[in-house]
């Protein structure tokens, strides 16, 4: 558990604080999703008592696994993000503030938000990844094939049957 005492007795307005947490992807239960991570995950960051609020400002690094989708292969890839949260002891002083008991905030569910919101809807192992072959599946990346490529546009399917028909 990545737990940051922020006792207000003990935390004076204006002072800032550094933080430096690792993590096991399987201690922030994030389901199915633990499997694309490599490694510990790291968060580094500051906590500022900001008198209404307790701002924690980081980022958070780690190793993420992913199958390419156009050529199928695997990879990894370090990602970086960069996190910002502010906490508040009781609810209503701002509406875009997250609770805290008063005594110490709980980074578990930010850094887990963070790592879920920033995965990708699509992954290419190389910005210019020439994908499968489509009739053999050849990894065109690691060679070409003697396959015929032509693939006739279907739209025009009734166009070549008339061709056919002379």
């Amino acid at each position: 558990m990545m737990k940051l005492d922020v006792v207000e007795t003990a935390f004076p307005l204006g002072e800032s604080r550094a933080f430096s947490f690792t993590a096991a992807p399987e201690s922030l239960d994030m389901g199915e999703d633990v499997q694309h991570f490599r490694g510990e995950i790291r968060v580094d960051g500051t906590v500022m008592n900001t008198g209404s609020s307790f701002r924690v400002v980081g980022t958070v690094a780690v190793c993420r696994r992913f199958v390419c989708d156009r050529c199928l292969s695997a990879g990894e890839r370090a990602v970086t993000l960069d996190f910002t949260e502010d906490y508040t002891k009781t609810p209503g002083e701002t509406d875009e503030a997250a609770l805290y008991d008063g005594e110490s905030i709980v980074l578990d569910d930010l850094v887990r938000d963070t790592l879920l919101v920033a995965e990708p809807l699509r992954e290419l192992c190389k910005s210019d990844c020439k994908g499968l072959c489509p009739v053999c599946g050849q990894n065109l990346n690691e060679g070409t094939c003697d396959c015929d490529s032509f693939v006739p546009d279907p739209r025009l399917a009734a166009l070549e049957s008339l061709l056919k028909n002379d």
